[in-house]
C-alpha cells in the first residue's frame, strides 16, 4: 500500500465514523436531533465530505480501516465524556448494567432484540449492505452512461447512505461498515460498558455487524460485474440512448 493511499483511507474512515457517531452522541446526550431522517441526512453528509476529502488520495472505500474507526472512537469518547458522566448521573444509570446500553448506543450499534429477530437483524444489515454497495457501483462504474458525473458522485453516494439508513435503521441502527461498528464498540468495552457494549448474547456483534455486512457487499459485487456490468455494456453497442451528443 502506497503511502497516499494509507493516508486516504486514515483520514476519509476517521471523518466518516467521527460525523456519524458524533451525531448520534450528540443526540442521545443532548436531543439535539429530532429525526431519523436528520440522523441519516448526518452521516450521509459525513460519507460525502469523507470522499470529497480522500478520493484523489485513493478510492475512498472508507470500510475496512478499523485502527482509524478505533481512533474516531476515542475522540467521541474525549469530546462527550463529561456530558456521558452528567447523562448517567442524572439518569441513574450504572455502566456496564444493562440500562448502560442508553449510552453504549453512541459507540456500536443495537437492534432491539425483544421485536427484531435475530435472522431478521442479520438480513437487514446485509440487504442494506448489499443495496449500498451495488447503488456504489451504479453511480460510479463507466459501463453505466447513466451515472452523475464524477464531480457530483460523492453527493448521491452520502444521499444512498442516508436513504439506505432510513430503510434499515428501525430494525438494526444501520451500520452497514464493520469499521464503522467494531472500532467504537472497542472503546466501549475499555471504558467500562463490558458486556452492555454488544448487542445481544449470541455474537450479534459479529455475525450482525461484521459478518452480514461483508456478504452483502460480495452478492452486491458479484450481482453488479456479472449481470448488470455486461448487459450495460451490451446496451452501450447497441443502441444510442444514453449516449452524449457532440
Amino acid at each position: 500500500m502506497k503511502l497516499r493511499d494509507f493516508v486516504g483511507e486514515f483520514s476519509g474512515t476517521f471523518l466518516l465514523v467521527l460525523f456519524g457517531c458524533g451525531t448520534v452522541a450528540v443526540d442521545t446526550l443532548f436531543q439535539a436531533h429530532v429525526s431519523l431522517a436528520l440522523i441519516a441526512l448526518f452521516w450521509g453528509i459525513g460519507v460525502t465530505l469523507s470522499i470529497y476529502l480522500t478520493r484523489h488520495l485513493c478510492c475512498a472505500h472508507l470500510n475496512p480501516a478499523v485502527t482509524m474507526a478505533i481512533a474516531s472512537g476515542w475522540i467521541i469518547y474525549l469530546l462527550f465524556f463529561t456530558s456521558i458522566q452528567d447523562f448517567e448521573t442524572t439518569h441513574a444509570i450504572v455502566r456496564g448494567s444493562a440500562e448502560s446500553v442508553k449510552t453504549a448506543r453512541m459507540f456500536g450499534e443495537y437492534y432491539p432484540s425483544a421485536t427484531v429477530p435475530f435472522w431478521l437483524a442479520c438480513f437487514g444489515e446485509g440487504f442494506g449492505t448489499f443495496l449500498l454497495v451495488f447503488l456504489i457501483f451504479a453511480l460510479t462504474e463507466g459501463c453505466n452512461v447513466g451515472r452523475p458525473s464524477s464531480d457530483s458522485a460523492p453527493l448521491w453516494i452520502g444521499l444512498t447512505v442516508s436513504s439506505v439508513i432510513c430503510l434499515v435503521a428501525p430494525l438494526t441502527q444501520a451500520g452497514l461498515n464493520p469499521a464503522r461498528d467494531f472500532g467504537p464498540r472497542v472503546v466501549a468495552m475499555i471504558m467500562g460498558w463490558g458486556k452492555a457494549a454488544q448487542p445481544d448474547s449470541c455474537g450479534g456483534a459479529f455475525w450482525v455487524y461484521i459478518l452480514a455486512p461483508v456478504i452483502g457487499g460480495i452478492v452486491a459485487a458479484i450481482l453488479f460485474t456479472k449481470l448488470y456490468e455486461p448487459l450495460m455494456n451490451r446496451q452501450s453497442s447497441d443502441c444510442c440512448c444514453g449516449k452524449k451528443k457532440d
